[in-house]
C-alpha cells in the first residue's frame, strides 16, 4: 500500500483527487496508476484503470487472476467492474468511500451472486495515511474556493 500512496501523492501534486493504485503479481509490482481525470479531461482516467492497463500490458494478457490490487481509496463502480472483468484475485483498500465505493460501502460488486467472477476485499490497509491524504486534498480545495 505504501507504493500506492506514492502514486496517490503524484495525483495530489497535480491537483487531482489523490488516488493511487498498484498491481502485484508474484510479489512484483507490474502495474501502477494515479488519478489523471482532470489532467486528461477524461472521466475514465482513474488510478485503477491505468494500473490495470499497465499490468495487462506487462503480462501481455487481460486475465489477472493471480494478481492483487492495492488502492488508496475504495474503487467506484467503473473500476470495480474493470477488476471483475480482469479477474483479479484480491483487492486491498486503504480508505472507504462511503458515497461512491463499489466494493462494500455504497454497493458491493466484488461478490455478486450470478457474476462469473468474484474477488476478496480487505479494508483498512494504511487507512489513516490514505484518509489523511484525501482529507488534505479536499480541505485545500475548499480553502481555494473561499478565496
Amino acid at each position: 500500500m505504501r507504493e500506492a500512496l506514492i502514486e496517490a501523492e503524484k495525483s495530489f501534486e497535480l491537483n487531482e483527487v489523490p488516488v493511487g493504485c498498484v498491481i502485484v503479481h508474484n510479489g512484483i509490482v507490474i502495474g501502477r496508476g494515479f488519478n489523471l481525470k482532470e489532467t486528461m479531461k477524461d472521466a475514465t482516467y482513474h488510478a485503477e484503470i491505468i494500473a490495470l492497463q499497465n499490468a495487462q500490458e506487462s503480462l501481455n494478457h487481460w486475465w489477472l487472476e493471480d494478481c492483487d490490487v492495492y488502492v488508496t481509496l475504495e474503487p467506484c463502480a467503473m473500476c470495480a467492474g474493470a477488476m471483475l472483468n480482469s479477474r483479479i484475485r484480491k483487492l486491498y483498500v486503504g480508505a472507504r468511500d462511503l458515497r461512491m465505493g463499489a466494493v462494500g460501502s455504497a454497493i458491493d460488486l466484488s461478490n455478486v451472486e450470478g457474476f462469473n467472477h468474484q474477488f476478496k476485499v480487505e479494508f483498512g490497509i494504511l487507512e489513516l495515511e490514505c484518509s489523511q491524504l484525501i482529507s488534505e486534498f479536499f480541505k485545500n480545495l475548499r480553502n481555494k474556493k473561499r478565496r
